[in-house]
């Protein structure tokens, strides 16, 4: 089974630059996307081997996710079911016999931390909201979680200590969920390996690789040995993020 999760940036604007393109050479039998910057009836996108779910901010042009599967779920949920959580249109769940798959788009803490109370807020709720998932049958997230878990993550660790996405809060969030029982499943095939997935459109940071990695595939621990594949795809342009795959036996 083979996933790709993209950060779109704009999907209007990524399908401008060749998203159609990836998203039939991939071949994937699920394609997520998280910040479409969508409204209901803004885009069609004709995918006829792929059935499509959509999550859209209440706020125009703001956040948003995606998936197309090939398979049609048992269930569809958009949202985690909390108030302070739902109207960004962050997160989208599909339940299948064996598994869920949930992609997300973490909120960003914004310039000063502005957004770091909420964002710790968003951490446990959406942790506690993968536990339920997790007791039920195994659970495939995937999305841009907007942290850079460690040094190894981050291109310039130093001078980005406490910035969004580096903050010790964030990264100790993300440690007590892998804690809480999952994986990550790049960082589980490639110990030591440093790859990027996310670059500043400014300074030629691409150019230079000056990159984080907050895109990632979490599973749980104990399907964890069927991992066979985890790649970060950064040669693929079209959104200031670069697709993130997983190949999984389930």
């Amino acid at each position: 089974m083979k996933l790709i999760s993209w950060n779109v940036n704009g999907l209007r604007a990524c399908v401008q630059k060749g998203f159609l393109d990836y998203f039939r050479a991939a071949d994937a039998d699920f394609f997520c996307i998280q910040e479409s910057k969508l409204q209901e009836g803004q885009i069609t996108l004709d995918l006829p081997d792929y059935h499509q779910y959509w999550n859209y901010a209440e706020k125009k042009g703001y956040s948003g996710t995606a998936i197309f599967a090939k398979k049609e779920p048992l269930n569809v949920t958009r949202g985690i079911g909390t108030a302070i959580c739902d109207t960004e249109g962050r997160v989208i769940t599909l339940e299948y016999d064996t598994f869920y798959l949930v992609t997300c788009y973490t909120p960003n803490s914004q310039n000063e931390l502005a957004r770091l109370p909420y964002r710790m807020e968003w951490e446990d709720a959406f942790r506690a909201y993968l536990l339920q998932l997790d007791s039920k049958k195994p659970v495939i997230l995937c999305g841009d979680l907007n942290v850079a878990h460690e040094e190894i993550d981050i291109k310039n660790a130093r001078t980005n200590r406490m910035s969004a996405g580096f903050t010790d809060q964030e990264r100790a969030k993300m440690t007590e969920l892998l804690a809480a029982g999952f994986t990550d499943s790049f960082r589980a095939l490639h110990p030591d390996e440093v790859k990027y997935s996310w670059w500043s459109y400014r300074f030629h940071a691409r150019e230079k690789n000056a990159g984080w990695r907050i895109d990632y595939f979490i599973v749980s621990r104990r399907i964890a040995d069927r991992i066979r594949a985890a790649e970060i795809h950064n040669e693929i342009f079209g959104s200031d993020h670069c697709p993130v795959e997983l190949q999984i036996d389930l």
